[in-house]
């Protein structure tokens, strides 16, 4: 007998991860030092204090009011959960069951992904051949889907995008914004850090954009689990009402607001890691074949002239890397996460560019 399972979820597919184990790892984006062991004592200090039988807020509103703080964000706009990517889906639950979600293609997959098992139709805009943001072709997808029934839904911007680390003009934001005035506009910051500018201007404008930010790049907490949308009081409050009660532990809270007090951890990693990557993209740029696209994210996205064999080779030196050949638009491209000095200089001598320390 069939299980009771609706046909859009027997359908959709696994997440697209397969864990590999190497002794360089730079495939999933993430911080290339641990949270620093003395703001962990810390916060670990503030735990034992911590009653442990008792649930925590029922809105995460202490911590919520860290994350306002932090963001300069009024509190009542801040919106917790377990990860951005729990976010995305709640997203799509406030404003597009039975109707649209609007995207780019390449992106995240989790925008796709939850369009397909909650319901909504998907429609994907390819970006540019150099890998920016189309807003004319995004404008002209938003008025084709406007005169279809439902006519609202929510439009998924990654800024930094990845996998392509590219960064959108905030005019171009702002001109989509303009047009879907009547649609969530979400613009997904979770690489935000590494980025000259950000768009919380522009969402202070804007009562229908909502930014999600994570804790899980810069921060260097991606086994903490945390994240947040930026929003307007009513588009807040009435997310809240999806998402479940106690939606932080005890744990992440604790852990984030000893973060938050601690700022100049985070100006630190960020200006470490773009001062790396910049670096790597400068001894690709020697590279015979292999070419990096330019990056406002934590990662370089490299195409080369077979990803399956760069990919292999790379792995058998020890240098494990993500690939995006399978994306439509990236024939032959690697993602690769920009690491410790000493990780970035395995992965160049991997690819054949030793001795390129600046």
């Amino acid at each position: 007998m069939p299980l009771p399972i609706r046909p859009a979820v027997l359908a959709g597919a696994d997440y697209p991860f397969a864990p590999v184990d190497a002794p360089v790892k730079l495939d999933q984006n993430e911080a290339p030092d641990d949270f620093p062991a003395a703001l962990k004592a810390i916060a670990l200090e503030r735990l034992a204090a911590m009653p442990w039988h008792r649930y925590p807020d029922l809105n995460g509103d202490a911590l919520c009011r860290a994350i306002a703080a932090h963001e300069g964000w009024p509190a009542s706009g801040v919106v917790a959960a377990t990860g951005s990517n729990v976010l995305i889906a709640l997203l799509v639950q406030l404003a597009a069951l039975d109707a649209h979600v609007l995207t780019v293609r390449p992106a995240f997959a989790l925008y796709g992904l939850d369009a397909r098992l909650l319901g909504a139709s998907l429609t994907e805009v390819p970006l540019r051949g150099d890998l920016s943001l189309d807003p004319d072709a995004m404008l002209r997808a938003l008025d084709a889907l406007r005169r279809a029934s439902p006519a609202t839904g929510v439009v998924f911007v990654p800024r930094p995008h990845a996998p392509a680390g590219s960064l959108a003009a905030l005019d171009e934001i702002e001109r989509l914004a303009d047009a879907a005035r009547d649609w969530l506009l979400v613009v997904d910051e979770a690489y935000v850090h590494y980025a000259p500018d950000d768009a919380t201007g522009l969402a202070r404008r804007h009562p229908h954009v909502v930014l999600l930010r994570t804790m899980s790049k810069a921060w260097g907490l991606a086994g903490l689990r945390l994240g947040w949308a930026l929003a307007s009081d009513e588009v807040a409050r009435q997310l809240r009402k999806l998402v479940p009660p106690f939606p932080v532990s005890t744990v992440q809270a604790a852990c984030a607001q000893v973060a938050f007090e601690h700022p100049e951890v985070l100006r630190a990693r960020v200006a470490a890691t773009v001062r790396e990557r910049e670096r790597v993209a400068a001894a690709l740029a020697r590279h015979p074949t292999w070419t990096a696209f330019p990056s406002s994210a934590n990662f370089l996205l490299v195409r080369t002239p077979d990803a399956a064999r760069a990919h292999a080779d790379l792995l058998a030196a020890g240098v494990l890397v993500r690939r995006q050949d399978g994306l439509p638009g990236l024939a032959g491209c690697l993602r690769v996460t920009i690491g410790s000095p000493a990780e970035n200089d395995a992965f160049l001598a991997a690819a054949g560019l030793a001795g390129t320390r600046g």
